[in-house]
């Protein structure tokens, strides 16, 4: 966990941290709504492939993504610490599978660091930027990107 200094003027976020396989990566903590246990999907005809198919959320249709799929490292195996983090995206309620839940980052935003250049453009598009915290590198995610409109709409 990271520690801010209190007299500290920049601006404080708190990060939702995750992991996917052995990658890091985060989500800003006001577009998540609730996180739960892993629970498997109805699929539906002609989803994207990385639509895992939906769930009833206390009486509302929930989709589900396999982020993993999406982010290109192929479909999630899920075990007994997959969870589902349900976010708000674009006025949409959704669920996001990812392998485990890591922690609560507290950040300010010199601590992102750009995209670099190496990555695709569509990798550019889905990850705002990378931070080292604890010896690790934490890939922050725009889920407005990694989940267009006219996908979302499909």
């Amino acid at each position: 966990m990271s520690e801010i200094d209190p007299g500290d003027v920049r601006e404080v976020r708190e990060l939702i941290a995750f992991c996917i396989g052995d990658q890091d990566f985060c989500v800003d903590i006001i577009q998540v709504r609730e996180i739960r246990g892993f629970a498997f999907a109805t699929p539906l005809p002609h989803t994207p492939s990385f639509v895992c198919g939906v769930i009833n959320l206390r009486g509302t249709v929930l989709p589900i993504v396999d982020l993993a799929s999406r982010l290109g490292f192929g479909r999630t195996e899920p075990t007994a610490r997959s969870v589902i983090i349900v976010v708000m995206v674009q006025g949409q309620m959704m669920g996001l599978l990812v392998d485990a839940v890591s922690d609560i980052l507290t950040v300010t935003d010199d601590l992102v660091q750009p995209t670099p250049e190496v990555s695709s453009e569509l990798a550019r598009s889905f990850v705002r930027g990378v931070m080292a915290i604890d010896g690790r590198m934490i890939s922050q995610l725009s889920l407005d990107d990694v989940l267009p409109r006219t996908e979302m709409a499909a």
